[in-house]
């Protein structure tokens, strides 16, 4: 992992005293996890079949960096997130957190790596205790980590105040008192609690009309800077995740697809399913429309993913090298974050695929 370590000279003020491996050091390492979930049939419940839900991925995550996750419904976005936050256990893989393995005796324990992440869930009203006023749900983390009520009480009112609540006016409200942009502030607010270092938000700001979804991404990007956290941003959105990224990672049916800084995916996407994605996206000029779908068809079955690259039977570019063999991402943990990488024969040079770049001779 020591490839990923690279030459930083950071401001002293950009330094957070937290930091075990240092600034340049990668908040989080994600290798080779995998999860499939098992399918049961028959009179002894014995395992017929697997769904591949997250099928071997790889990616780092820097410090104070937002890396966006995009991908159809069914690709397996919420599936990683519980992993990365072991809602679920893993099959597969490890977690690497500041340059110590999490879960291992010799690393970060399960305990003081949920300290150091917490997630925002999509559904903002059922994550909530109905029965508690805001404020003591806030205070709830703090207290079961050993803070006396007095001290979890100040920091709940101090994390209301930051997310834009008056906590005389908010903190003995109940949830369904509360409109769907305040309830995801108070989701915020309680998942900081705990002073996290990352933050997975999982579909956050899905379920908000636009003029409250606009003050919650601002709302993220001044807490950003004020706190120096790290983000994981889950969407389907592809408006928003341009907006708030700084690099964006594609999934596909468990795998990723296509991983690169913001600008050049979204720029010049390399992959035939992040074209299509792109392509979705409406247009705010009436003139600029959509004659036929982009892509067309529906993922496959994950329980029996097709040979070679999953995404052959819908890509329009589709040749015999395709359906034989899966294509190589690359190298995504020891990739600069400035690097675009594609799971694609066609930008693969030499790879056999017509329309793949000719391969560069050595002299």
């Amino acid at each position: 992992m020591t490839d990923l370590i690279q030459e930083l000279e950071p401001a002293q003020s950009d330094v957070d005293p937290r930091d075990r491996g240092g600034p340049a050091q990668p908040m989080l390492i994600v290798e080779n996890i995998r999860k499939y979930f098992p399918i049961r049939a028959g009179l002894l419940n014995r395992k017929v079949a697997e769904v591949k839900a997250v099928d071997d991925i790889s990616f780092y995550v820097l410090k104070r960096e937002t890396l966006g996750i995009v991908g159809e419904s069914g690709c397996g976005k919420s599936t990683l997130a519980r992993l990365l936050m072991y809602l679920i256990g893993k099959d597969d893989g490890r977690l690497i957190l500041d340059g110590d393995p999490v879960g291992d005796q010799r690393g970060v324990s399960l305990d003081g790596h949920r300290r150091s992440m917490q997630m925002v869930f999509q559904d903002s009203y059922s994550s909530l205790n109905p029965r508690l006023p805001i404020e003591q749900s806030i205070a709830y983390g703090p207290k079961v980590q050993g803070a006396s009520a007095k001290e979890a009480k100040r920091q709940a009112r101090s994390l209301l105040e930051k997310v834009g609540l008056r906590p005389q006016l908010f903190g003995q409200r109940y949830p369904h008192e509360l409109s769907g942009g305040q309830k995801q502030r108070v989701n915020i607010a309680r998942a900081l609690a705990l002073d996290p270092r990352l933050l997975i938000l999982d579909e956050a700001v899905s379920a908000l009309d636009k003029s409250v979804e606009a003050q919650v991404l601002n709302l993220l990007g001044d807490l950003k800077e004020q706190l120096n956290l790290t983000y994981i941003f889950i969407s389907h959105d592809l408006h928003v995740v341009r907006y708030i990224s700084d690099r964006v990672l594609v999934m596909y049916l468990g795998q990723v697809v296509e991983i690169g800084p913001v600008g050049k995916v979204y720029d010049d996407p390399k992959h035939p399913y992040t074209r299509a994605l792109l392509e979705c996206r409406l247009s705010m000029d009436p003139a600029e429309r959509v004659d036929s779908a982009p892509l067309a068809g529906d993922p496959p079955n994950p329980v029996n993913p097709p040979s070679g690259c999953r995404f052959h039977p819908r890509c329009p570019y589709v040749e015999d090298i395709c359906m034989s063999k899966a294509p190589a991402l690359g190298d995504a943990l020891r990739a600069t974050p400035d690097q675009h990488l594609a799971a694609c024969y066609m930008v693969h040079a030499g790879s056999g695929h017509t329309r793949a770049p000719a391969a560069i001779l050595d002299a």
